[in-house]
């Protein structure tokens, strides 16, 4: 078969199927090689090659058979693609941190299996969750770990495409697509990696379009086995105007809360960028106790306790003396400012109704069922372990109780987190949600 019996071939085939799709699926395609009857065509992507041997198969046959020479089967796939440079095999719309590796990552209780489970897809193997969905509030690790996932497999396995971005990149990308009447190569990028990682999903929530490009990116990866790993400020069931259909697809995989970070995980942070600011700065110190307090007093997130420490080296590379407690609360006023937002026991109550689905009302109801007396005791007894309140001032916001039921509510709870598991976990699940 000639070359120009494909040419002439390609006429009538641009008639047969119109100009529009001849130019989008049929021009980009050379001819390689006939095989006895088998008409073998390059195509520059798999998924061109798919969609031609799927939608245009037979009329490509019919015509090339009318140009003179009769085949009866056709094969269209892309031509095997050149090595690519290792780190060139991760693509991503901002570049990646490379502060963000596993290396750089403190594990503590609030974020050991979000840890693990990314370390777990991070070897490139086949995992059995497809997607892993990280969850949780702003500042806890989602982002680093998704991009230690990416270093990870550049470092090791430079052969796996790897994309990460964030989901309103992949809605800017989406929308260029269709302005420029592109979607073609939109969807060959997404479509072709064996790792896709999307951080912020909740913000294609309420976008339709987006939402449905998104449910079939999604699927076609998953459905060839390629890991996909999500992030949102929330879980998949709590993103509202999000659609139903992508709703349970992301609840099908593993789904992991990072919790906000304990005591001992944010002294274990501190500790650790102290650790490599000295080993750049050997003559950087500072005194015993600075960081216990900042520990202590800055629970909202790990990134303003992070904030807050690098603050303080630039303190002390100015100063060039040891930094003090005195000088640290000086420096980082405004931010043990902002941390000090007092806990109400309206919010304990609000928080604890709805962790055991009750109403408002039964926090201050004289109902003795134990399905409403032990959540009321529960929250009687997180309001004096999270608030400054006396035991009267209690009894007073739960409907007038006198201050020996709070007393006796409070030593109730903790006799049951010593004996019961799940009293325990309530209480520590509370606590964490409150003080997130």
């Amino acid at each position: 078969m000639s070359l120009e019996i494909w040419a002439d071939a390609k006429g009538g085939i641009s008639k047969d199927i119109g100009a529009h799709n001849f130019k989008a699926w049929v021009e980009p395609l050379t001819f390689a090689s006939l095989e006895g009857d088998t008409l073998r065509l390059s195509s520059p992507t798999d998924f061109i090659g798919k969609w031609v041997m799927q939608n245009f198969s037979e009329v490509i046959l019919r015509h090339v058979g009318a140009a003179g020479q009769p085949v009866s089967r056709l094969i269209c796939a892309a031509a095997p693609a050149p090595a690519a440079a290792p780190r060139a095999q991760v693509r991503s719309e901002s570049a990646l941190d490379k502060r963000f590796t596993f290396d750089s990552f403190v594990v503590g209780k609030s974020n050991e299996l979000a840890h693990a489970a990314a370390r777990r897809v991070a070897t490139g193997d086949s995992v059995s969750f497809n997607p892993l969905f990280l969850h949780g509030g702003v500042g806890l690790g989602k982002t680093h770990l998704m991009q230690a996932i990416a270093w990870e497999l550049a470092e090791n396995q430079p052969e796996i495409r790897v994309m990460f971005l964030s989901a309103e990149q992949f809605m800017y990308r989406f929308v260029q697509a269709l302005r420029e009447k592109n979607t073609m190569d939109f969807k060959h990028l997404f479509r072709t990696v064996d790792v896709l990682l999307v951080d912020d999903v909740q913000f294609i929530a309420g976008k339709e379009s987006t939402q449905e490009e998104f449910f079939h990116t999604f699927n076609a990866l998953v459905d060839q086995g390629k890991q996909v790993v999500i992030s949102a400020d929330r879980s998949p069931a709590q993103i509202s105007d999000l659609e139903e259909r992508i709703t349970s697809r992301l609840q099908s995989g593993l789904v992991v809360d990072l919790h906000p970070a304990d005591y001992e995980l944010r002294l274990g942070v501190l500790q650790h960028r102290v650790e490599m600011f000295m080993d750049r700065h050997p003559d950087f110190r500072i005194a015993d106790g600075v960081l216990e307090f900042l520990a202590g007093r800055i629970s909202t997130s790990i990134r303003v306790l992070e904030g807050a420490v690098t603050r303080l080296f630039a303190y002390a590379d100015l100063i060039k003396r040891e930094v003090t407690l005195e000088q640290a609360q000086d420096v980082l006023a405004d931010l043990l400012r902002a941390s000090e937002r007092k806990l109400t026991i309206d919010e304990i109550m609000k928080k604890t109704c709805e962790h055991y689905n009750l109403r408002m009302s039964d926090m201050t109801s004289a109902r003795r069922s134990r399905s409403v007396a032990r959540p009321r005791q529960m929250a009687m007894y997180l309001s004096k372990k999270l608030t400054p309140r006396s035991y009267p001032e209690i009894g007073r916001k739960f409907g007038g109780k006198d201050h020996t039921t709070v007393l006796y509510a409070v030593r109730k709870i903790e006799e049951l987190i010593a004996a019961e598991p799940q009293i325990a976990e309530d209480a520590e699940l509370l606590q964490r949600k409150l003080e997130s």
